[in-house]
């Protein structure tokens, strides 16, 4: 296996392809990871949630993270962290602009609205937060089979069955 670091594009690239990570945020010294669904403009990430835990931690701690994956198998696989901040898009005349903007990337993703607007189990209707994240940082590594290694693997294994 041959493990290489992405470049800031091709995380990107990565980002753009999916729509669901892990977000990660803290408050005092527990952190805490939830799985949510989100939209990248090439600049930001954008979602739409309701108050909870993550948006109370995150009023408190806007600093998070977020970790996207793909494992195809052991030897092949891609994982991108970003590293950003929390902003949330109050339905104000100050941030009509950014509110329309999210709106406009969210809904390219399938049932953008669906974790925010379906009732909780207790059957609650909660108004939607739309917020996003200003990335400050992005990493990514990708693994592959090593060519050599794997032919070297195949050939010992035919002369292990022979």
């Amino acid at each position: 296996m041959v493990i290489q670091e992405m470049t800031e594009d091709e995380c990107g690239t990565a980002l753009g392809q999916t729509d669901f990570g892990r977000l990660a945020c803290a408050r005092g010294h527990q952190p805490y990871i939830v799985p949510i669904y989100f939209s990248y403009d090439g600049k930001q990430l954008y979602g739409v949630t309701t108050l909870g835990q993550k948006i109370e931690w995150m009023r408190s701690n806007p600093l998070v993270c977020l970790e996207i994956d793909e494992r195809t198998s052991h030897y092949q696989w891609m994982s991108v962290i970003v590293f950003g901040r929390y902003e949330e898009l109050p339905e104000t005349p100050e941030y009509e602009g950014a509110r329309t903007h999210a709106l406009e990337v969210l809904q390219k993703r399938e049932m953008w609205w669906q974790t925010a607007c379906v009732a909780t189990e207790h059957r609650e209707q909660r108004p939607p937060i739309f917020y996003r994240i200003h990335i400050l940082q992005m990493t990514g590594h990708r693994a592959m089979p090593d060519v050599i290694e794997a032919a070297t693997v195949d050939a010992q294994a035919t002369r292990v069955y022979r």
